[in-house]
């Protein structure tokens, strides 16, 4: 690693306080309601020592959100994404489990007043699963304009679903949810 790799331990340490500062708040309350300046007095920094991280809010949340959508992938990787098998996969039950232990914070990311930057940020990430489930026999290849467009298409689908249940009326336990979105996956699948 050299020199010009390594992150100041001051910059590191004011990057997690403003993270943390600003998933705490999400908990708390809509992203809508929720300023730079709100996230600076909850992390006890200067407003202006924001800016010198971050570009704005929803760059600080997305990156705040990062582990978070990284755990949520590596979840739904193992989700047939493209092709259903008979039997609903424990994967995907897992998967609901995952957002279930998060459940407030998916709710204001993926809500109407959410971040659309986290939004699209997770719909690349498993259209990146589902273009590896695509191509993994070998017979297609990622740039493959028609896999690229059904590997968007299972994406939207997915995080369709997830925001389905995130933002009914009444929030399911985790695996009822996970059996009502297989169905719904299945049923689309063998049209």
């Amino acid at each position: 690693m050299n020199k010009a790799d390594r992150v100041d331990p001051r910059v590191a340490r004011t990057r997690v306080l403003l993270q943390t500062a600003a998933l705490e708040l999400a908990a708390e309350r809509d992203l809508d309601k929720i300023t730079i300046a709100h996230v600076a007095e909850r992390a006890t920094i200067n407003r202006a020592t924001v800016y010198q991280h971050y570009r704005d809010r929803d760059e600080l949340f997305l990156e705040a959100m990062e582990g978070e959508l990284t755990a949520l992938t590596a979840v739904v990787a193992r989700c047939p994404l493209t092709t259903m098998p008979d039997e609903m996969p424990q994967a995907m039950v897992g998967v609901f489990q995952h957002v279930e232990a998060n459940l407030v914070l998916y709710q204001r990311m993926l809500g109407p007043c959410g971040s659309a930057r986290f939004i699209d940020r997770l719909h690349r990430l498993v259209a990146e699963a589902a273009v590896q489930q695509l191509t993994e026999t070998g017979t297609r290849t990622p740039d493959n304009p028609e896999v690229q467009m059904q590997a968007d298409c299972s994406a939207g689908a997915f995080i369709g679903l997830l925001r389905h249940w995130l933002l009914g009326p009444e929030v399911q336990p985790a695996e009822r949810a996970a059996a009502t979105a297989w169905r719904a996956l299945v049923r689309s699948d063998r049209r």
